[in-house]
């Protein structure tokens, strides 16, 4: 048996709506990670959800942002905000799903290297990492996942050259990426993937996905014990060759649960 588990930045639920549920249906993962939901709470699709057999816990903003966790089983123990973090914005959202700890996350895009809201990114990016030393520490199966606006490496980069230091590949970022992971996680998709791409965003403009011209920046990240447990980590473009697609694609993690 495996446990499945997702990550997909929608870039609005209520526009994708129709596209999500087409998919939970086809690929039936155990936990799906939603990001950019761009829902009030009160807006959210639960009944509509629950229809195609998923729970959901969500933390919605109107127009912007929003995180949400489907899965088949009820999640426990609910977290909607960075411990010490006061910030507006809902971007994380945490759960224990079938004895896995979930920390689904939509880091902060950082507007361009130097702004403030590039600092803002760095200091949102800092919280977290706080908070994972906790997770880590609890010794618990976690995964952390979601859309971290953050490509981790020049091989995750279409033009890595064109790219060098710019917002999403500067090295504050990527410093601090890695100093998520060194709490003791690993990136799921490198572990079993060692070669340039694995892109799961690419720009509405340019023709970016048909040329693919794309970055890697939809993570699976999980605990060491966990991750020697993870047998297939992929990349899903089915969706977005659809109509009015997201600029992303969902990203499927397989955990091995037997002996």
């Amino acid at each position: 048996m495996a446990l499945r588990i997702a990550t997909w930045n929608v870039n609005s639920l209520r526009v994708r709506l129709d596209q999500v549920l087409a998919w939970l249906d086809a690929q039936r993962p155990d936990v799906l990670a939603l990001q950019e939901i761009k829902l009030s709470d009160e807006q959210f699709p639960v009944a509509e959800i629950e229809e195609h057999g998923y729970h959901s816990v969500y933390a919605g903003q109107k127009t912007y942002n929003g995180v949400a966790l489907l899965a088949r089983r009820r999640p426990e123990a609910v977290r909607r905000e960075v411990p010490g973090l006061d910030d507006p914005q809902k971007r994380f959202i945490a759960a224990t799903i079938e004895g896995v700890r979930i920390v689904n996350l939509y880091v902060v895009n950082g507007q361009a290297v130097g702004s403030e809201k590039y600092a803002y990114k760095l200091r949102w990016l800092d919280a977290v990492h706080a908070y994972l030393v906790k997770e880590v520490e609890a010794g618990r199966p976690l995964v952390v996942l979601g859309d971290f606006n953050i490509a981790p490496e020049d091989r995750d980069v279409y033009d890595p050259q064109a790219w060098r230091e710019r917002i999403l590949c500067s090295t504050p970022e990527r410093e601090a990426l890695a100093r998520l992971l060194a709490t003791g996680l690993e990136d799921t998709y490198r572990r079993l993937d060692t070669e340039s791409g694995g892109y799961t965003w690419w720009d509405y403009r340019a023709a970016g996905f048909r040329r693919d011209h794309g970055m890697r920046i939809d993570l699976i990240l999980a605990s060491r014990a966990l991750a020697d447990r993870c047998t297939r980590c992929t990349v899903d473009r089915e969706p977005r060759r659809a109509e009015r697609p997201s600029d992303h694609a969902p990203l499927i993690a397989e955990f091995s649960t037997a002996d």
